[in-house]
């Protein structure tokens, strides 16, 4: 049987700059956190945890992780996200952010592929450039838990072992714009109106 991987969802903030927590923002007639748990699913994670904080979040099907330490930054609910993991026996997380909705599924599929290739940390790339989803495999948990500390989530450990990254290009599969501020939240609007929804 295969090993099972863990899709993370970091839906914390509150969105200080964007006046509303992130996770409840509408798109499209989802939230940011409902669509971030169908890119994760559809991608081929199971089970699917969403980290949550400022706001609380139930989507059916998710596993809700409380993160009471969310105003701390994204390393606590990173951590929150890969102790729940290791209790569900996961032996990978795929980790995507709710602030990130034009990622697509593709890109966690490559990511999975990646691993049962024989990857331990992948990393999805738009033009060469390192960006999210990133997988990580169990091993590797507790050293990225112990590098990571107020927003800088899993980055520290990336930088500090290159040779264990593999880049998965993804760039034909979605973008990774975040949605920071409402300036932000009207380009990626404009851009999902202007094309089809699809799971890929």
């Amino acid at each position: 049987m295969e090993s099972s991987v863990a899709g993370i969802l970091l839906a914390a903030g509150e969105g200080s700059r964007l006046g509303q927590a992130k996770a409840l923002v509408k798109l499209g007639g989802q939230t940011l956190a409902e669509r971030g748990v169908t890119l994760l699913r559809a991608g081929g994670a199971d089970p699917v945890l969403v980290v949550t904080g400022a706001a609380p979040v139930t989507i059916p099907g998710a596993r809700v992780v409380h993160n009471p330490r969310w105003r701390s930054g994204m390393g606590s609910s990173l951590a929150a996200g890969l102790r729940a993991s290791s209790a569900a026996g996961a032996e990978a997380a795929v980790i995507a952010l709710a602030d990130q909705p034009l990622v697509g599924a593709e890109a966690v599929r490559r990511l999975i592929a990646a691993y049962r290739d024989g990857a331990s940390v992948a990393v999805a790339a738009y033009d060469g450039k390192p960006r999210n989803p990133v997988l990580i495999a169990r091993r590797h948990w507790a050293a990225v838990t112990g590098l990571a500390a107020g927003d800088t989530g899993a980055r520290p450990f990336l930088r500090a072992h290159p040779e264990l990254v593999t880049l998965v290009e993804c760039g034909d599969t979605g973008s990774p714009d975040d949605v920071d501020t409402l300036e932000d939240l009207a380009r990626v609007r404009a851009v999902t109106a202007l094309r089809p929804e699809r799971s890929s």
